[in-house]
C-alpha cells in the first residue's frame, strides 16, 4: 500500500468514527435521566416560561428532526448557545477557554515526556539493579495516583507551606496590571511575543504545579514504554556490534539503541497528547485553571445541556483528528505499517 493509498484509507475511516462519536454524544445526553429544561429551573416553574424555553434551543421537536438540526449546525461549525442567562455561543467559549487548556496540556506533555523517557532509558541501561527497580516503581506509583490527591499535596507543601510558587489560577492576582494582551491565548508565548519577561515568569510559576502534577501522572507511562523497547533494542545485533567497535555508551544509547526505539514512544506521545486535551478536567478543577475543563464542570453543576454537548464533541473530534494525524506520521516514518 502507498502512502498516498494509505491516507486516503485512514481519511474515509476517520469521518464514520466522527458521525458516531457525534451521533453517540447526541443519544447518550437524551436519554439520561431527567428533562433537561426542567432540571435548567427551579421547581414549580410557569409551564409558560418551560414551554417558551423548550421552543428557544428545539427541545420541543421530535428526536429525529433534533438530530438533523443537530448535525445541520455541525456542519456550519455552530454548537449552539449557552442555556445560561448570557446566551453566549459555545463555539466562542472554546475559543476562548482552549487556550488554556492546551498551554496546560503542553507544558504537562514536556515534563511527562522529557521526565519520563529519562527515566525509562535510566532504568534499561540498569537492568536488574535496585535502581531499575526503583523505577519501575516510581511509573507504577504516579500512573496509578489520582490526579487531584497529588494535586493537593503538592499545593500544600509548595503553595501553602514554603510559599514557592502560586496555589492556582493562570496569573497571580497581584500583578494582574503585567498580564500580557492576548495573542495565541497562551500566556507564555503572548509574553515572549510582547517582549514582557515579566508576565513570562508569573505566568510560567502559576504553570508548574499543575502541569508538573498532571506530567507526573502521565510520567510513568512513557517510564514504562521506554524501557521496554529500550531493552528489545538493546539486544539487537547492531547495537551489539557496536558496543563491540569501542564507540562510546552514549552514542550508543542514543544514536542507535533509543533511535530505533523511539517510533512507539512517538506513538504514543501523540496519543497521550490527544487523551490530555480531554482529560484534564481534574488537574483544572484543582488548580481553578481557567481552561475547557473547568468550564465542562461548570456547565454540569449549572445543567447546561448545549455546552456539555458541544464541549464533549469538540474533544471527541479533537481526539479523533491528533490520532489521525499520529497514525499519517508514523506511517510515513516507518513504510512497515502501511503493508
Amino acid at each position: 500500500m502507498t502512502l498516498r493509498s494509505y491516507v486516503v484509507s485512514r481519511l474515509l475511516l476517520t469521518i464514520p468514527m466522527i458521525m458516531l462519536l457525534v451521533t453517540l454524544v447526541f443519544i447518550i445526553l437524551r436519554i439520561v435521566p431527567g428533562d433537561p429544561a426542567s432540571l435548567h429551573f427551579e421547581k414549580h416553574v410557569d409551564p409558560v416560561v418551560l414551554a417558551a424555553f423548550r421552543h428557544e434551543f428545539g427541545l420541543d421537536l421530535p428526536i429525529w428532526e433534533q438530530y438533523v438540526n443537530y448535525l445541520a449546525s455541525l456542519f456550519r461549525l455552530d454548537l449552539g448557545v449557552s442555556m445560561g442567562s448570557s446566551r453566549t455561543p459555545i463555539v466562542y467559549a472554546i475559543v476562548t477557554r482552549f487556550p488554556a487548556t492546551l498551554e496546560l496540556a503542553i507544558y504537562s506533555m514536556l515534563f511527562a515526556v522529557l521526565f519520563g523517557i529519562a527515566l525509562g532509558i535510566k532504568s534499561s541501561k540498569k537492568y536488574g539493579s535496585a535502581t531499575d527497580t526503583s523505577i519501575r516503581l516510581f511509573g507504577i506509583i504516579t500512573y496509578a495516583i489520582p490526579v487531584f490527591f497529588l494535586g493537593s499535596v503538592l499545593q500544600i507543601i509548595f503553595a501553602v507551606w514554603l510559599h514557592w510558587v502560586p496555589s492556582g489560577g493562570r496569573f497571580e492576582n497581584a500583578f494582574l496590571a503585567y498580564q500580557p494582551p492576548t495573542i495565541t491565548g497562551l500566556y507564555t508565548i503572548d509574553s515572549l511575543l510582547t517582549g514582557n519577561l515579566f508576565a513570562f515568569v508569573v505566568s510560567l510559576k502559576c504553570l508548574i504545579l499543575p502541569s508538573v502534577t498532571l506530567g507526573t501522572v502521565l510520567c510513568g507511562i512513557f517510564v514504562r514504554l521506554t524501557r521496554t523497547n529500550m531493552l528489545e533494542t538493546l539486544r539487537m545485533d547492531f547495537v551489539v556490534a557496536a558496543e563491540a567497535r569501542g564507540l562510546p555508551e552514549n552514542v550508543v544509547t542514543m544514536s542507535y539503541a533509543f533511535k530505533n526505539a523511539f517510533l512507539p514512544i512517538l506513538t504514543m506521545i501523540g496519543l497521550q497528547f490527544a487523551a490530555l486535551l480531554a482529560g484534564a478536567v481534574l488537574t483544572e478543577t484543582t488548580f481553578n485553571w481557567q481552561g475547557l475543563g473547568t468550564f465542562l464542570v461548570d456547565s454540569i453543576n449549572s445543567r447546561d445541556y448545549t455546552a456539555v454537548q458541544g464541549i464533549v464533541v469538540f474533544f471527541g473530534v479533537l481526539v479523533t483528528l491528533v490520532s489521525l494525524v499520529v497514525d499519517l506520521f508514523y506511517a510515513y516514518l516507518d513504510p512497515r505499517i502501511r503493508l
